[in-house]
């Protein structure tokens, strides 16, 4: 049995680095050889026991690497070539991905849905913090990295720009919108990057720590409010003459950044969920407008599936959005330990970790 080293969950509290077997290859699978990953928020959840796993599962779902191995099905594709697999990997059949909600796959239920179904890496099935991970559905979920991209360029498709790019998109975002942007954590910068695609003229990023209201300004913040220097509802509708903003968008998940959002909103405006909840939201009567307002409120899991990923690489290409400098820190595979203290306990400035075995 040839043996690889991974980040496995043991219990809230401790992720660890541990040997385990490199997977075997199913027909319809890829073995891919990881060269650099990341960690993410939800892996914070999972380390402080807020999400559930299984005990002894690798963690991670943000991998870049090399094929290794590729299933006897398996046709596109060749051994030695770079990809990059979303954090969200759909089987592409189910009524769930016919439907065009990959996200909520549920492949192998009666009905085809599944909350949450197609995230699978580090949640359902071994994840990419490790020296190997097995992709399912290769043909639908692995998309080639096209040349002259780093690993570090497009570290940020799988996950965090893909969904604080969907927080932009599904708020609906229109050519000269005012929005805003609640916590400016990796997610948050991408929903603000993407604000400013998608046509927004008036960007309000709302965070505390100053280096990453720096960093919302390069990311195409117009306005940038530290909710300890202000209370960030006045400060919003003090910048949008009472109006309020268009959109939205939420990437923390409290009951304090969700009801903040929804007080900034105008009539007829579009919430932008983005967080990961640990408890029940309340819907504050007044700012809700008694359920009279014509608000619009949208959750989003990260899109995923390679035709997603391939965008994704295209926008960084395209040099519209460089989002290099979200990597603040570095760490081999064997110090991972260390990296999930920096990064749970936020010191040094850091956004991302780059992870290479």
């Amino acid at each position: 049995m040839v043996m690889m080293k991974a980040a496995v969950f043991v219990e809230p509290g401790r992720i660890v680095l541990d040997d385990k077997p490199i997977p075997d290859v199913g027909p319809l699978d890829a073995l891919i050889r990881i060269t650099t990953t990341t960690i993410c928020g939800t892996d914070i959840h999972i380390l402080k026991g807020e999400y559930p796993v299984a005990r002894g599962l690798t963690i991670g779902h943000e991998p870049v690497g090399i094929v290794e191995k590729l299933g006897s099905a398996v046709t596109g594709y060749r051994e030695g070539q770079r990809v990059i697999a979303g954090a969200i990997t759909p089987s592409g059949h189910s009524n769930a991905c016919l439907c065009g909600c990959h996200s909520q796959d549920g492949a192998g239920t009666r009905h085809g849905w599944k909350p949450l179904g197609g995230w699978r890496f580090g949640n359902s099935i071994d994840g990419s913090q490790a020296e190997y991970l097995l992709v399912p559905d290769a043909m639908v979920n692995l998309a080639p990295v096209p040349d002259g991209l780093t690993d570090e360029e497009v570290l940020m498709c799988p996950d965090i720009m893909s969904t604080g790019f969907a927080g932009a998109e599904r708020g609906n975002i229109r050519i000269g919108d005012t929005v805003a942007v609640f916590a400016q954590g990796p997610i948050g910068l991408c929903a603000t990057a993407g604000a400013r695609l998608k046509g927004a003229t008036t960007i309000i990023a709302v965070d505390t720590v100053p280096v990453r209201l720096e960093m919302a300004r390069r990311m195409g913040a117009d306005h940038a409010v530290d909710f300890r220097q202000a209370d960030p509802v006045e400060e919003i509708m003090r910048l949008t003459d009472g109006r309020g903003v268009d959109v939205a968008i939420e990437a923390l998940g409290t009951q304090a950044t969700f009801e903040a959002a929804l007080r900034v909103l105008r009539p007829g405006g579009t919430l932008s969920s983005l967080g990961v909840y640990s408890s029940d939201l309340r819907l504050p009567l007044g700012p809700f407008a008694a359920g009279l307002g014509d608000h619009t409120i949208v959750t989003s899991l990260c899109p995923g599936g390679k035709e997603r990923m391939r965008r994704l690489m295209g926008v960084v290409a395209s040099g519209r959005v460089d989002l290099k400098p979200l990597v603040t820190h570095r760490f081999p595979l064997e110090r991972i330990e260390e990296a999930y203290d920096l990064f749970g306990h936020q010191r040094d400035g850091v956004l991302k970790v780059a992870i290479t075995p």
